[in-house]
């Protein structure tokens, strides 16, 4: 029989301690993501310049949404051409960054390669992650150049291999607009984009390929199974939940791309072809006074809430394991036969 001693030792709870731990967290998410969630709901719901203080119910979802007179109808035009850049942009990123992300995590973790060096590389591909997206933009300001007279890195280097022309009286080029250009402007934030991520993305698929049972790969390897066939039937299918987490992580980094689309531009003058809903949302919020349309950016940023809410249901209903799935409903299936069994004779199961 145990002492008094023992019991009291058994009845202390340490629980309190783990709370008092994570209670900087809540108080911090509190403060600075669920109060400013909520107050945007809040501002969704009331009106524009002098007028910001006014309940105006739902107009600002219907006015982008749905237009109205001609000062609604380029504000939704300005939000539906938003959104389509955001999604242009967050697809040509993520699809070549998950490609290249899943090779490399691939080719890392084969155990019958040896490559030197491994660590170095790994370390050189993550790098890019740890740089500000401000600084990045810049850089590729520079390197891409904003005139004639400074075409950048990027078109002098063209010129020499003959794609751009070099006028030998005035010295001028005849550049390519990466900064300007629809699809070249596109095509240079993608390209920051993949850049930036595609180490952090490669090493999550490196831990998920890791945390993969090596005795499955050791029957295939006996069994003569081809590299191929070893990614189709094992490595990628186990990968689901970190593809999942991937997949929604992306969509919603994508869906709220700001830094470089912003900073991307030349002079003060912004390049409505790379322009987001971050920025149109930023846009909003910080016109003037008379000019305010904090009321279309609440509605905005709601707008993008569920969106991504939505996206990401889709997401994880896609990347679900179907056969645990299957496994469940079989367990449930048969519980609920021994119940029935169990009622036929009187509560008692044979």
């Amino acid at each position: 029989m145990a002492s008094a001693a023992q019991r009291r030792i058994k009845s202390i709870s340490y629980a309190k301690y783990g709370y008092i731990f994570i209670l900087p967290f809540f108080l911090v998410y509190f403060f600075f993501q669920l109060y400013p969630l909520i107050n945007t709901f809040i501002v969704s719901f009331h009106g524009n310049g002098p007028g910001v203080d006014d309940f105006v119910g739902f107009a600002n979802y219907k006015t982008l949404l749905f237009g109205g007179g001609r000062r609604e109808a380029a504000i939704s035009s300005s939000f539906y051409s938003s959104f389509k850049n955001t999604i242009i942009l967050w697809f040509g990123n993520f699809i070549p960054q998950i490609a290249l992300s899943l090779s490399l995590a691939v080719w890392f973790t084969e155990a019958n390669l040896k490559i030197p060096g491994k660590g170095f590389f790994k370390v050189v591909m993550y790098l890019p992650n740890v740089i500000t997206a401000a600084s990045v933009a810049v850089l590729f300001l520079q390197l891409c150049g904003q005139s004639e007279t400074n075409p950048g890195a990027l078109n002098i280097l063209l010129s020499k291999v003959g794609i751009v022309e070099q006028n030998s009286t005035s010295g001028l080029y005849d550049t390519i607009p990466f900064v300007e250009g629809v699809w070249q402007s596109r095509g240079v934030v993608m390209f920051i984009q993949t850049w930036m991520w595609f180490g952090n993305t490669m090493i999550m698929l490196m831990s998920g390929i890791q945390g993969i049972n090596p005795s499955l790969f050791e029957a295939a390897s006996i069994d003569g199974a081809s590299s191929g066939q070893v990614f189709r039937k094992i490595t990628f299918p186990l990968l689901t939940p970190i593809m999942a987490y991937t997949l929604v992580t992306s969509m919603i980094g994508g869906l709220q791309m700001f830094d470089i689309p912003y900073l991307y531009h030349k002079g003060t003058a912004k390049n409505e072809d790379i322009r987001t809903i971050a920025v149109l949302i930023y846009d909003y919020f910080h016109a003037q006074l008379d000019e305010n349309k904090m009321g279309y950016a609440g509605a905005a940023s709601v707008l993008l809430f569920f969106v991504t809410l939505i996206l990401g249901c889709i997401s994880f209903y896609i990347t679900r394991d179907k056969d645990e799935i299957a496994k469940k409903k079989q367990r449930k299936k048969i519980a609920k036969q021994l119940k029935q069994e169990s009622k036929q004779f009187g509560g008692f199961s044979i």
